[in-house]
C-alpha cells in the first residue's frame, strides 16, 4: 500500500491472519462466511457503498482502505465532515490549506483524525477522487432536536443549500427511530425529536449521496454503523430519493469469538465485518 500506516496495519492483520486467531472474519448477509474476493466483486457492481464502521476500530478503518483500494475508481463520502465544510475540505484535498488549518478553519477534524481517516484522504488524492462533506452541519440537527422539523422551515436560502429538500420524509415507526423513542432518550418533545435529529443526519448524507454520485463510479461512503444497519438510515433516505440505486451495505460488530456469527447479528448488512471484541481501539 502507499502510505506507512496503511502498511503497518496490512502486515499487522496479515500475521495474525495466518495464527490461530484470526484479526477479523466477513459474513454475508445470510451469516456464511466469505472471502473478500467475493465480497469485492459484488461492491464493484454497486452504485453506492455504505462502510457502517465502529469509529475506534483499527480493522474497520484497515478495510476502508483496502475496499478503495480493490475499486480503484471511486468516489468517497465522509459522516466526518459537514456539508458546509466542503469548501475548506476541498482545499485540503487540493493542497491549498494544511491539516492544522483545516482543523482550525472547520468544526474541528475528528480526535482519531489522523490515524484513521487523513489515509482515506491521502489515498483519495492519489486516486484522483473526490471526497464530500455529507453530514448535517451541527448547528441544524440541534435546532431538530430542539423543536423538531418544522423549524428548518425558518432557515435561509444559503442555509437551506446545506440539506436535503424540506421537509424530509421521515417513518417514526422503523425500528432505529421507534427504538430511540420508546428507550428514554429524553422525554416530551425532546424524546420525540431525538430520532427526528439522527433522521436528518440520515437524510442529508443520503443526499448529497445522490447529488454527488456518479454513472459507473462506485460512490463509498464511510459512517457510523447505527447510520445504515437494519438498511435503515441512509439506506432508507436512498431509496427515497433515489430508489433505482443499487446500494450494498458493510456493518461492522465485535464479538468475543468470530468464528460464526451470533444469530441476532445476521442481517444487519449485506457484508459483516466481524472484529475480536478484544481488538485495539484507536483512542
Amino acid at each position: 500500500m502507499r502510505f506507512t500506516v496503511t502498511f503497518l496495519l496490512i502486515m499487522f492483520s496479515a500475521i495474525v491472519v495466518g495464527q490461530k486467531n484470526p484479526a477479523y472474519q466477513l459474513f454475508n448477509e445470510s451469516g456464511r462466511k466469505v472471502h473478500f474476493g467475493k465480497m469485492m466483486k459484488e461492491l464493484r457492481e454497486a452504485d453506492i457503498i455504505l462502510f457502517g464502521e465502529y469509529h475506534d476500530n483499527p480493522i474497520a478503518h484497515w478495510m476502508e482502505l483496502e475496499i478503495i483500494d480493490g475499486l480503484g475508481k471511486y468516489s468517497l463520502g465522509m459522516e466526518m465532515f459537514e456539508t458546509d465544510e466542503q469548501e475548506r475540505l476541498d482545499e485540503f484535498m487540493n493542497g491549498q490549506i494544511t491539516l492544522e488549518e483545516l482543523d482550525s478553519l472547520t468544526g474541528g477534524v475528528w480526535p482519531n483524525f489522523k490515524t484513521d481517516y487523513l489515509p482515506l484522504l491521502q489515498a483519495a488524492r492519489a486516486d484522483s477522487s473526490k471526497v464530500y462533506a455529507t453530514n448535517t452541519p451541527r448547528r441544524f440537527a440541534r435546532m431538530v432536536f430542539q423543536r423538531g422539523f418544522v423549524v428548518l422551515r425558518s432557515l435561509d436560502e444559503a442555509d437551506r443549500a446545506y440539506l436535503p429538500p424540506l421537509l424530509p420524509p421521515y417513518d417514526p415507526e422503523l425500528p432505529g427511530y421507534k427504538a430511540m423513542r420508546v428507550q428514554g432518550h429524553g422525554s416530551g418533545h425532546s424524546g420525540e425529536n431525538f430520532p427526528k435529529a439522527q433522521a436528518i443526519k440520515d437524510a442529508t448524507m443520503a443526499w448529497f449521496i445522490v447529488k454527488n454520485a456518479e454513472p459507473g463510479v462506485p460512490f463509498v461512503h464511510v459512517n457510523g454503523s447505527y447510520h445504515s444497519d437494519n438498511f435503515e438510515g441512509i439506506s432508507w433516505y436512498l431509496r427515497q430519493y433515489k430508489p433505482q440505486l443499487k446500494v450494498m451495505t458493510i456493518t461492522t460488530l465485535e464479538q468475543p469469538e468470530i468464528d460464526e456469527l451470533r444469530p441476532e447479528s445476521v442481517g444487519k448488512a449485506n457484508f459483516t465485518l466481524l472484529v475480536p471484541s478484544n481488538m485495539t481501539k484507536t483512542y
